[in-house]
């Protein structure tokens, strides 16, 4: 992939300075959809894809299958136009706020997790309480 800014492929050391990497070098990254607040997909990112997703700000992932970046809706048009990043306050995970043309999933579902639910609790209040301290 090419970028149309010089050193879209080195992330910020200061950022960089704040990632906690699995062993693979990769932090997992989360798109959220902005607006509706569903959690469209899970892919993984190196310190490249970071830095390449601030850059452009289209999502830009790193396969770990296939060992090569890929950026969402390069080949399928299903875009994920990048409008926040946040880091976790492990450091090792990055939350994308986009706005999704088209399904996120690549069965075709809006969401990856357009799943049967593995566990509901139907008498679990809406709000679960604050545990003391942490208001």
């Amino acid at each position: 992939m090419s970028t149309d800014r010089p050193g879209a492929d080195r992330l910020d050391p200061a950022i960089a300075a704040r990632l906690k990497r699995n062993d693979d070098g990769m932090i997992a990254a989360v798109a959220l959809e902005e607006g509706t607040g569903i959690v469209l997909m899970q892919a993984w990112m190196d310190d490249v894809a970071l830095a390449r997703t601030l850059a452009t700000g289209r999502a830009t992932y790193y396969s770990r299958s296939r060992q090569q970046y890929w950026v969402k809706g390069e080949t399928s048009g299903h875009v994920q136009r990048v409008r926040s990043v946040r880091l976790d306050c492990d450091g090792d995970t990055v939350l994308l706020v986009v706005d999704q043309t088209g399904p996120a999933c690549h069965t075709g579902n809006h969401s990856c997790f357009d799943t049967e639910e593995l566990f509901h609790d139907p008498s679990a209040p809406d709000d679960p309480p604050v545990p003391e301290g942490q208001e």
